[in-house]
């Protein structure tokens, strides 16, 4: 982006500062907004998209730490990542600086301020964005949320993403739990021709196979004993727009061929009648199973395989993601600060480093759970490793060391001993059981597991 096309909001309580900035500004750019009152902020950035925020660091304050400038620093992030924000101060400090850039500032100046150094600052900056919207930026934009990352892991799926959303190709996304799959799949939705359609999502692993016909395909009145009345199926819900099944895997052999059938003939039968109803829909699948499993015939069918599969989207597991850690740590910190009405934290190094020593079973929930809970159960403006507590699954399947032959002492131990080995994944573990995933969390309710 050139200059002169930019649009510049200016932040600072001082007026002669606003004047001044407007002043040498108006000139050169497309449009300069000015504000006194920092309060208005989120107003203002959401009313108008700005290209660059130039934000002082100190309203109306006798101590001049620069807290106040961070804080609406965070503030703007949280809403408005993609903006790239320049404080400036009249109190030189390096470590408030680094400070600065590392909670995400693009720059940092002090006054009084060059005039050829603050036009050269925001003309970098611009071509810097221009350059990052060509390359794949830090994060994903859907309508409803917000895929963050800056590893080349994540953003190889967001090169994917942008290259298969507008089409109307069957997708399958592979990972582990918790890796954000159910996000691809709104992506997907949200970049598509089809965005203002429904999305439809069901999670099929959970369906028994009566409930599976009803859900997916629909059914008339008097179908069965509680069919009081005609229910639309998911597949004719989702009409023109976006059917998402998550937990594909999971679900048996005679399921498949009824899923198959409906793919091939692109016609849905509801229960109880005998009229066929044609359907229009983008199809995405999601798993966590390995592909070496679907590739084993006496659990899944291959002809489904080819229908559902298109094109496959790999999710990364967050321990393959290198400096995501950091970057969502902080952005889930800010966003459950604000949600419990806490003042903004700033990180011990060994927050940090615990964080990055930890290789996430769970995943990005399970980084999200943990720091929620340091959120709130943290005293004070500091987040410290002793904060960060990772719930280990190890500590509730221990092998039972006594022998015993009561079947539910039987039962309990398999349900243990088959998590254990799966390290928590209960969508795994119900298939090796044998059971849904619903019924293993019956038993895992009932025996307080």
């Amino acid at each position: 982006m050139v200059l002169k096309e930019a649009s510049i909001l200016v932040i600072d309580d001082d007026l002669d500062v606003l004047t001044a900035l407007r002043l040498l500004l108006k000139p050169l750019v497309k449009e300069v907004v000015i504000e006194k009152n920092p309060s208005n902020i989120g107003a203002q950035i959401e009313k108008k998209a700005f290209d660059i925020i130039i934000l002082d660091m100190n309203f109306n304050g006798l101590v001049n730490t620069g807290n106040e400038g961070i804080f609406w620093l965070n503030k703007i992030k949280k809403q408005k990542p993609e903006t790239a924000v320049i404080l400036i101060t009249a109190y030189a400090d390096i470590d408030l600086a680094i400070r600065a850039l590392k909670e995400g500032a693009s720059d940092f100046l002090v006054k009084p301020w060059k005039n050829d150094k603050i036009i050269n600052t925001i003309s970098t900056l611009l071509k810097d964005k221009t350059s990052k919207t060509k390359t794949q930026g830090t994060f994903l934009q859907a309508n409803s949320s917000t895929i963050l990352g800056e590893s080349d892991a994540i953003k190889d799926v967001f090169v994917k993403i942008k290259k298969v959303a507008p089409t109307d190709a069957n997708v399958l996304i592979l990972g582990e739990n918790g890796t954000g799959k159910d996000l691809i799949a709104k992506a997907l939705h949200d970049n598509s021709n089809r965005k203002d359609k429904p999305f439809i999502k069901v999670d099929v692993g959970a369906l028994t196979s009566n409930l599976f016909e009803s859900e997916l395909f629909g059914y008339k009145k008097g179908a069965f004993t509680d069919a009081k009345e005609d229910r639309k199926g998911r597949f004719e819900a989702a009409n023109g727009g976006t059917l998402f099944l998550d937990e594909i895997g999971n679900i048996g052999l005679g399921q498949q061929v009824r899923l198959l059938t409906v793919l091939q003939n692109r016609m849905v039968t509801p229960l109880g009648s005998n009229e066929s109803i044609p359907i229009d829909i983008r199809l995405i699948c999601a798993t966590n199973i390995a592909p070496e499993m679907l590739a084993d015939e006496s659990k899944f069918r291959k002809d489904l395989i080819y229908r559902i599969n298109t094109l496959d989207i790999i999710v990364p597991p967050l321990r393959d993601r290198g400096t995501d850690v950091t970057l969502l740590s902080k952005h889930f910190i800010n966003v459950y600060a604000d949600k419990y009405n806490k003042s903004p934290f700033t990180l011990e190094s060994g927050f940090i480093s615990k964080l990055k020593k930890h290789d996430f079973p769970g995943n990005v929930r399970e980084l999200q759970y943990v720091l929620e809970r340091a959120v709130i159960m943290t005293d004070g403006n500091q987040l410290k490793a002793e904060d960060l507590v990772f719930s280990s699954i190890e500590r509730s399947t221990s092998k039972p060391v006594n022998k015993t032959m009561n079947l539910d002492d039987i039962e309990k131990n398999a349900i243990l001993t088959v998590l254990e080995k799966n390290k928590g994944n209960v969508s795994k573990s119900a298939k090796e059981l044998g059971i849904t995933r619903a019924a293993l969390y019956r038993r895992l309710e009932k025996y307080e597991l």
